[in-house]
């Protein structure tokens, strides 16, 4: 999984006066969980846009000023509801062993056959939880429609390898090719895979 890096300063407090004193100085309030003990900091706003205003997901690596360095993933973020500022962070600390939860995005690739006859793309899941330790952390869900017909699904159940497990039911459809006034009859007969046929 892709990584960045954000730098920062430890907070010695944490009361709202300190904490509005940050804001205004265009600082994030951020708390590190999963330690002993959470850490406080704070963090340039500007050194977020890499990690929120994009759909990729990664893993953080926040290093402060005293030489505390913590593989993190981004856990919670709250914007100001009128001006969609960053108003706090929480993230989380990576242990090498014990797996995690994140959302990855879903990549589409190719031209589903069931578009090119008239059927109409339905997108339904963009990102996927998946658990795994650290190192099994997928940088995007990659998804072939090329061969999708009218009628087909991709399920949960059918992305499923030994890296990583989903945290949604198999059933869950994550990409369909539904029928359309304009489709056309699909003339072929060749069988597709049963992961990917119309249910009744």
């Amino acid at each position: 999984m892709k990584s960045i890096t954000i730098q920062g300063v430890k907070r010695e407090s944490v009361g709202k006066t300190s904490t509005r004193n940050l804001r205004n100085a265009e600082q994030v309030p951020c708390v590190v969980y999963g330690d002993k003990e959470p850490i406080h900091f704070a963090a340039p706003e500007k050194a977020f846009k890499g990690l929120v205003y994009t759909p990729e997901a990664h893993i953080v690596n926040v290093e402060l000023e005293d030489g505390t360095k913590v593989e993190t993933i981004l856990q919670d973020i709250q914007f100001h509801p009128v001006t969609d500022r960053i108003l706090h962070a929480d993230f989380y600390q990576l242990n090498p062993d014990k797996a995690v939860t994140i959302e990855v995005p879903v990549r589409l690739v190719g031209r589903a056959r069931g578009v090119v006859n008239g059927g109409v793309l339905r997108f339904n899941m963009r990102k996927l939880a998946v658990k795994a330790v650290p190192a099994n952390l997928p940088d995007e869900i990659v998804i072939d429609i090329t061969s999708m017909r009218i009628g087909h699904k991709k399920y949960v159940e059918s992305l499923k390898n030994d890296n990583y497990t989903f945290a949604h039911p198999d059933n869950a459809v994550v990409v369909a090719i539904k029928t359309s006034r304009n489709a056309v009859a699909d003339t072929d007969d060749e069988e597709e895979g049963s992961e990917e046929a119309a249910e009744a």
